[in-house]
């Protein structure tokens, strides 16, 4: 069987009342065995995939800065949680393509500029999209956002449960 590599984009900051559903979140794609990816950034991804990573699933990172040691200077507390990080040079914005772009779908749990960002991105792409509702920032708008988009394919899911919301996804992945 195939193992899906679903993005976890979303606030790297300033949420702690939506970690609890980030922790859950996480935890639901080890437990379907899907790989969690994230920006190697803080806040609620980094809360999920520490979550995934204690549940037993695989973690990787595509990381904003060229090297190991940029990186480890800015997140010292990732320490344990990556199974992989790829140190892509590509600052914030590069790294927000490579991230949306390769792989099979992404959750939102929260968000900010940036992961409205990777949202727009995923969505040109046709990407198979999750918002969690119910975690704050841009998650709470995609309801009225994503309708003024051209239609190019993008397949937008939504619940604020994770478990539903992870297991419409891997339906959806299963389908394809």
């Amino acid at each position: 069987m195939r193992r899906y590599t679903v993005a976890v984009i979303g606030s790297d900051n300033g949420l702690e009342e939506s970690d609890h559903i980030a922790i859950a979140l996480g935890r639901e794609l080890a437990k379907k065995k899907v790989n969690v990816i994230t920006g190697a950034g803080r806040g609620l991804p980094l809360k999920a995939a520490a979550a995934a990573k204690k549940a037993g699933g695989r973690v990787y990172g595509i990381s904003p800065w060229d090297n190991a040691r940029t990186h480890n200077e800015k997140h010292p507390e990732q320490e344990g949680i990556f199974d992989f990080i790829f140190y892509s040079g590509l600052g914030m914005n590069g790294r927000n393509v490579m991230l949306a772009r390769s792989v099979d779908a992404l959750i939102m749990v929260g968000g900010a500029m940036g992961t409205l960002n990777e949202f727009t991105i995923a969505f040109d792409h046709s990407k198979i999209i999750g918002v969690l509702e119910g975690s704050g920032g841009f998650s709470e708008m995609i309801r009225r956002i994503a309708p003024l988009g051209r239609d190019v394919g993008a397949r937008i899911v939504y619940s604020n449960d994770p478990k539903k919301l992870v297991g419409k996804i891997c339906k959806m992945l299963k389908e394809e």
